[in-house]
């Protein structure tokens, strides 16, 4: 590729980059009549910037190749800042290591930007390989909260180097840009914890859990739902009772698995979750989400 071509190209691909992020989303005409669709996905591997995935430079990078691959943004953790809403994606590389970054947008429907640079999460332990699927809350103590999967290896089963452990990952920040890591969230009555939420308010003076604990990293049928749990101290988050509170049923959309989605709403009428049900199918996994209230 020459110089020009080089140009050329590169003006071709951020114009194209460009029309993507200011593209227009609308309903869809045909419907349920419960909820809306919308025409496109508000956010995919598409978005992420092009200095992400490309280096500029004609010297390094004469043929303009992709140099960091993006797979796909998904599993978000979501909530209105500063009159906008932001996303704080799971963006998973060509490697399938995950990280997180944050995109914002007026009314949450289109026109999703990217911050300029990923989330900078500390580590906590060398044994982390992937952190990912984030929960965000803005909680009454005065922070914004992150819940999410903090993935290492089960070294309890050294010859399977498939096998992993999920551990429920905790960090709060005030703006989204500075992360404080705490340490990760324990519970007495299972090794793996993913789907975790912060529930926004103290109860009785104590941090309130939403849980999903599992006997297994992944498999469906080994967990009893969603559960719940309070702590005293959220720097050393400890939950000592652990109570299943939306239970997995036989026959039924949550039949292999359940968990939570992002906090819970506060309503007049309670607390209003969003769930996610798992059931195997013949055509593999079937994932739902419902709803449920809470006093």
């Amino acid at each position: 590729m020459t110089r020009k071509s080089f140009q050329q190209e590169l003006k071709r691909l951020q114009q194209q980059h460009q029309k993507l992020l200011k593209r227009p989303n609308r309903k869809q005409t045909q419907g349920n009549r419960i909820f809306d669709r919308y025409e496109f996905p508000v956010l995919t591997a598409e978005h992420t910037p092009l200095f992400w995935r490309y280096d500029f430079s004609y010297a390094d990078n004469p043929h303009l190749m992709t140099r960091l691959g993006i797979n796909c943004v998904f599993n978000v953790g979501a909530m209105e800042w500063n009159g906008n809403i932001v996303l704080l994606t799971r963006t998973e590389g060509w490697d399938r290591k995950s990280f997180f970054a944050v995109a914002e947008s007026k009314n949450g429907v289109d026109n999703f930007k990217f911050w300029d640079y990923p989330v900078q999460m500390p580590d906590y332990e060398p044994q982390e390989t992937n952190l990912y699927d984030m929960r965000l809350v803005r909680h009454e103590d005065g922070w914004i909260y992150g819940l999410f999967c903090a993935e290492r290896h089960d070294d309890a089963r050294p010859g399977d180097l498939s096998a992993a452990v999920a551990r429920c990952g905790i960090a709060r920040t005030r703006d989204l840009v500075k992360w404080e890591r705490l340490a990760d969230l324990k519970t007495a009555g299972s090794l793996h914890q993913r789907n975790c939420v912060l529930h926004p308010e103290f109860v009785k003076g104590r941090y309130a859990f939403y849980t999903r604990p599992m006997a297994d990293f992944a498999a469906t049928g080994t967990g009893d739902g969603i559960g719940w749990g309070l702590c005293d101290d959220i720097e050393q988050a400890v939950i000592e009772r652990e109570q299943i509170i939306d239970p997995r049923f036989y026959h039924t959309i949550k039949e292999g698995k359940n968990g939570l989605g992002p906090a819970p709403i506060k309503t007049e009428r309670g607390w209003l979750h969003l769930a996610h049900g798992v059931r195997n199918t013949a055509a593999g996994m079937r994932y739902v989400l419902y709803l449920f209230l809470c006093d």
